[in-house]
């Protein structure tokens, strides 16, 4: 199966992908960029390297190994993959961390790299992943328009908070030690295969009809 760390920059999200993953046997960990990211990457970009994750993790699922991929892709996305519904199983977790923790993180990681309208939009689009773990009707907009045209939408944008399939696990990393965050990520990563074991995983095969 697929289980996907997303949400904005700086929220921890690769750190705990393989900090966790050293933790399970039989699983393999990526992050989304790992590939390099071209000048001027936008939306196209983000949901054709969606897909292609979506196809490596079937080549995983095929040797029987499980991929935790961390990246930005929101559940919205990883749904609308051309190639999503043959995976086993997809899960979803929003690593997420306050505002005022991003802007630190930023400074720390990449200092005198962003302006404070390129902050902005990383806060944004933070604010943006809550929403959307949330409730599917916000803002579609967001990720749908001037996409990869191969993407399908009308999987999920007829669904409402209320669908149990539209269901994005959320760990707030602010201010929690990160060998906490990594017990939290674990569990859940164990929770989700359990599930899947025992067909009641809400994006098991079949979600898309």
């Amino acid at each position: 199966m697929l289980l996907k760390l997303t949400g904005s920059s700086c929220s921890g999200k690769t750190t705990l992908a393989y900090a966790a993953a050293a933790r399970i046997g039989k699983i393999a960990v990526h992050d989304f960029d790992e590939l390099g990211v071209p000048e001027g990457a936008d939306r196209h970009w983000r949901h054709r390297m969606t897909e292609m994750w979506v196809r490596r993790a079937l080549e995983y699922q095929d040797r029987g190994i499980d991929l935790l991929l961390s990246g930005q892709s929101p559940l919205g996305e990883v749904l609308a993959a051309p190639s999503a519904p043959l995976l086993d199983g997809i899960a979803v977790c929003l690593v997420d961390v306050d505002d005022p923790a991003r802007r630190a993180r930023l400074a720390e990681r990449d200092a005198g790299r962003w302006d404070p309208q390129a902050i902005d939009a990383f806060l944004g689009w933070a604010a943006w992943h809550r929403e959307h773990a949330l409730d599917p009707s916000h803002r579609p907009d967001v990720i749908i328009d001037d996409g990869w045209p191969k993407m399908v939408w009308h999987r999920w944008t007829g669904w409402n908070a209320a669908d149990p399939r539209w269901r994005t696990h959320l760990l707030d990393t602010t201010d929690r030690p990160v060998t906490e965050s990594v017990d939290h990520v674990e569990h859940w990563i164990n929770e989700q295969l359990y599930a899947l074991q025992a067909s009641r995983l809400p994006l098991r095969r079949g979600w898309a009809s």
